[in-house]
């Protein structure tokens, strides 16, 4: 990996409108502006050498560090301890009026010394639209400007700056009790000045105020609070508060394989996201986001119906606009040589069936909530049915957007059939205008394809897609669904083998490449919210204790300040964009549901002698 930190050794602030990862080692090595899909201004983390960074670190060998956040907040603390002292740099975004969209973002970096002294070295090299325009500086006494393209960022300083090239670097001893202010501003129009601590405390206590504020709603007070509360924050700072769209994950280009090509862009809104979150945010009691995600899903589906036939796309941006397009950054070596680097995506024109039912079930859930379809709302929905009903029996690229060719995904037809379910159900419960009698018609015909089709006999299990024997984890989402239920004979055997073939440890892998070609080269980990959709799976079948032992053991794979990459190696590192909506929605909705569950058995539950057998056999695998 050379001189690159490890994906988990990175931390998240931001502003509800953009964000940065800042590592251990006091470096801001990602960071998009004006917004997540804006290009990058700090990249080091895909490119040490042409990526840009905004470092504030103690001079020479690295210390030990520490990480945390402030407690129910988006405060970071990054502390150093040598043998001279001890030192640490709190990082934050102040969070604007969350629903109007600003140019004007700030990252508020504050380094102080807590005990005996230390000696810090600051420097800021931003590089601009992913590094290909240069920039110019302009260096004041009370800190600088640099400008490329058409954005400038004012860097507002309290110590004196000197210039290196078109970048600015600053070194400074501090003892005990004394503290330095940056303020690195999106606004060009602000004269460069010196940053008292009296400001940036008030800027920190208001911040502060902001998130635990929005946390106070939470309604969770169950086992793993610490977690889930994390997880909770972490999907907020990946919420574009002035649509309610959430990002995936707010990275770019990080790799499911070191050194591989399975490095996508994930800074999108995915319409799959929209049922998870939705579902996740309502158990919490975030009412307000569960309605503005679910807006935004609306007007996505009434947009759709004017389309070229296809009502939906996969992901959209931030905005709601469709252009994703997928190019490479031919210039960046990629996240320890991990290229290519891609922005946009290309998986956006994809033909994947599920994302249908993702949407009508995140709408269907919305609306038992409290209600969010209009009539307008309810004329769009009817439309996507309809296209559903004619075009559910088509091969498609899957939830996995694989590369290789389309299939008869099982997991496609799943969510075809929630679909027309969904609907059905909403329009006999207010009495909407449908066709119910079609949609029934070919719900029910989905249904009989999975079941004949779906069904491998030799293996005793619910395959891939039909005619092959691949084992595949998004099927664990069957009884969640309501296809099957929990206890069913046919479904008891398909997570026996799933248990046998993609589990390792209580992680999950979400298929076999090698045993289905995904039209990529080399291999992936194990994905985190496929971990989270075992233990659902596990509680469904009452199989509570290993349930819990599963979940207790996934809380040992986040990273030092509870953050789930995209995917988990053999050695325990993350892996992929970092960090990942779906982990921690996968999280949230698992652990409420597994607390629930443990809460109406508080009574001893003991294991059967079947079920210890079995768990021996899979941690000895």
């Amino acid at each position: 990996m050379g001189d690159y930190p490890a994906i988990a050794d990175h931390a998240l602030i931001g502003d509800l409108q953009t964000a940065a990862l800042v590592s251990v080692g006091g470096e801001i090595d990602w960071f998009c502006c004006p917004r997540f899909d804006s290009p990058s201004v700090f990249a080091s983390l895909l490119d040490r050498e042409r990526g840009g960074r905004f470092r504030i670190a103690p001079e020479g060998d690295a210390p030990v560090t520490r990480q945390l956040y402030l407690p129910e907040t988006a405060v970071l603390f990054t502390r150093f301890l040598s043998p001279d002292g001890v030192g640490e740099v709190v990082d934050f975004m102040p969070v604007p009026d969350p629903e109007v969209p600003t140019a004007n973002h700030r990252v508020v970096r504050v380094v102080r010394v807590v005990r005996g002294q230390m000696r810090f070295v600051f420097e800021c090299a931003p590089r601009f639209d992913y590094g290909r325009v240069e920039h110019d500086l302009e260096l004041t006494e009370g800190g600088a400007v640099f400008r490329g393209g058409r954005l400038a960022l004012t860097l507002h300083s309290g110590i004196h700056l000197r210039r290196e090239g078109d970048d600015v670097r600053a070194d400074v001893t501090l003892h005990s009790g004394q503290a330095r202010c940056m303020i690195l501003e999106s606004q060009a129009d602000t004269a460069p000045r010196a940053v008292s601590a009296e400001e940036a405390l008030r800027l920190l206590f208001s911040t502060r105020r902001f998130w635990r504020r929005w946390l106070a709603g939470s309604t969770y007070q169950g086992r793993w609070r610490e977690q889930v509360t994390r997880s909770a924050l972490t999907l907020k700072l990946l919420t574009y508060a002035p649509t309610g769209g959430l990002v995936a994950a707010p990275s770019a280009g990080l790799p499911e394989q070191l050194g591989g090509e399975r490095n996508w862009d994930y800074r999108y809104t995915w319409i799959r996201d929209a049922a998870f979150s939705v579902q996740a945010l309502l158990k919490l009691g975030f009412h307000y986001e569960a309605q503005r995600f679910a807006s935004w899903l609306g007007d996505r589906v009434r947009e759709g119906v004017a389309g070229d036939g296809r009502p939906l796309q996969v992901m959209y941006r931030i905005d709601g606009s469709g252009d994703l397009a997928e190019s490479t950054l031919e210039h960046w070596e990629g996240y320890a040589g991990s290229w290519p680097v891609r922005i946009g995506n290309g998986a956006a024109r994809q033909l994947q069936l599920d994302i249908y039912g993702e949407a009508v079930n995140c709408l269907y859930h919305a609306e038992k909530s409290g209600g969010v379809l209009s009539n307008r709302d309810w004329a769009g929905l009817t439309a996507v049915l309809d296209w559903v009903c004619d075009n559910w029996n088509q091969p498609d690229e899957g939830i996995w957007e694989t590369r290789g060719g389309r299939e008869d995904f099982t997991y496609g037809r799943l969510m075809c059939w929630c679909a027309l379910d969904r609907a059905v159900r909403m329009s006999q419960a207010r009495g909407w205008p449908a066709d119910v009698a079609r949609w029934t018609r070919y719900r029910d015909a989905v249904y009989q394809q999975i079941m004949e089709r779906g069904w491998n006999e030799d293996l005793g299990a619910f395959v891939q897609h039909a005619g092959d024997r691949v084992l595949d984890a998004s099927l664990l989402l069957m009884p969640t669904i309501g296809l099957v239920d929990p206890h069913d004979p046919r479904w008891l055997t398909t997570l026996r083998a799933i248990e046998e073939s993609l589990v390792t440890d209580s992680l999950v892998h979400r298929y076999d490449p090698a045993a289905s070609p995904d039209g990529l080269r080399g291999s992936e980990g194990t994905f985190s919210m496929c971990t989270f959709w075992y233990v659902d799976a596990l509680r469904r079948t009452d199989r509570l204790d290993a349930a819990r032992l599963t979940l207790e053991k996934m809380f040992t794979y986040a990273n030092h300040v509870g953050l789930y990459a995209e995917e988990i190696g053999v050695t325990g590192e993350q892996l992929g964009n970092f960090p990942q909506a779906f982990s921690h929605l996968a999280l949230i909705n698992t652990a409420v549901d597994l607390n629930a569950a443990l809460d109406g058995h508080r009574s001893e539950v003991s294991m059967s002698e079947s079920e210890v057998d079995q768990a021996v056999r899979l941690m000895l695998r």
